[in-house]
């Protein structure tokens, strides 16, 4: 007598579906990391720069360059030097910075908070701004403001951040003075607020440091701005595009001819499902701040990881390049993952697949 095979239940291809989603996902990020550090690792490889002589100094003995080069394990075969890089970036060693001596990862912990703070303002005013704008401009297509709003997204394209940076503070701060100038917090409040979280504005804030909280907020303000209206820019430009795919679909015409008014059409079914990949946009937007404000940090002395990596490439620091390298390429990862992971939860038809 032969034994019937029971079926599967539904809880159980419901648990399989699970299991395999997240074991794909899982696999993905393990891959992506794996090849982040790869490409660091023979960047770092690639570049005419001797590590060895940037510790040592060009005048060094050879028996010394010779014995930082095996303390460093530069002397091994290749795939033996990039298993020794993976396993000491798993546990968080990034080797000690020539520049300032100090660990790399500390010094990435001290200057990160200020990119993440100035990033943070940018992409808030980019997409505080970024989506009515696009709305708007979509719902009235070929009309002034359509006109005025594809003209800023060009603008904010064209024209240079670090010229504008500049532009910035010859007007705002030297001739109108509105704003501080260059750095995160004049000197004379440097050391009076006390550091909790990183982010000096929280930490003044949660200090009741109100004077400091003006002054790291007026330092703020404008570099936070440029980089507002670079996503800014970008964010207008998607969110027109989604609108206006959104607003000829026959959903629109339906609800229309049910007599629903014209704002609810807009703004609670058209931009609902442009958010979808919309959401995507913001994220990978975000995450461009955070690894594309080089040029603003150094434009404005902001000392962020971006201002950081620079001044490490320029004295020959590849401890500090790397490191940061590798930092700024996870959190562009993350945000991708999570973004990927948002889609999967405003639009229903992606959970099946």
């Amino acid at each position: 007598m032969q034994s019937q095979q029971r079926p599967v239940s539904g809880a159980g291809r419901k648990f399989w579906r699970v299991g395999r989603s997240f074991g794909s996902f899982l696999s993905v990020i393990l891959l992506t990391y794996l090849g982040l550090l790869a490409v660091t690792f023979f960047i770092g490889r690639v570049i005419p720069i001797d590590p060895v002589l940037a510790i040592v100094g060009d005048r060094a003995p050879e028996h010394v360059v010779q014995r930082v080069r095996e303390e460093l394990g530069l002397n091994k075969p290749l795939w033996e030097q990039f298993y020794i890089y993976i396993s000491r970036v798993v546990q968080g060693e990034f080797g000690n910075s020539v520049l300032t001596s100090n660990p790399v990862l500390q010094d990435i912990v001290r200057t990160f908070p200020a990119t993440i703070e100035l990033a943070t303002l940018g992409i808030l005013i980019g997409a505080g701004l970024g989506v009515p704008l696009g709305v708007w401009a979509a719902v009235r297509r070929g009309a002034l403001v359509d006109q005025v709003v594809r003209v800023m997204g060009l603008v904010g394209y064209s024209v240079p951040i670090f010229w504008l940076g500049l532009m910035g503070l010859v007007l705002f701060y030297a001739k109108l003075g509105w704003v501080a100038g260059p750095g995160r917090i004049d000197v004379s409040y440097l050391y009076s607020v006390t550091r909790v979280t990183g982010f000096l504005s929280i930490d003044a804030l949660l200090g009741a440091q109100w004077e400091a909280f003006g002054n790291v907020l007026s330092h703020l303000i404008l570099p936070g701005s440029l980089l507002g209206y670079f996503s800014l820019a970008y964010i207008s430009r998607m969110t027109r595009s989604f609108m206006l795919h959104e607003l000829s679909q026959e959903y629109v015409v339906a609800a229309r001819a049910k007599g629903l008014s014209e704002t609810r059409i807009i703004w609670r079914h058209a931009l609902r499902n442009a958010m979808v990949p919309l959401v995507t946009v913001i994220a990978l937007s975000y995450a461009g701040l955070l690894e594309g404000s080089v040029l603003t940090e150094t434009v404005f002395a902001w000392p962020g990881l971006g201002l950081y990596i620079t001044n490490s490439l320029q004295n020959a620091d590849m401890n500090a390049v790397l490191g940061g390298t590798i930092v700024v390429g996870s959190v562009f990862v993350g945000l991708n993952l999570l973004s990927d992971l948002l889609y999967r939860m405003l639009d229903p038809r992606t959970r099946t697949r």
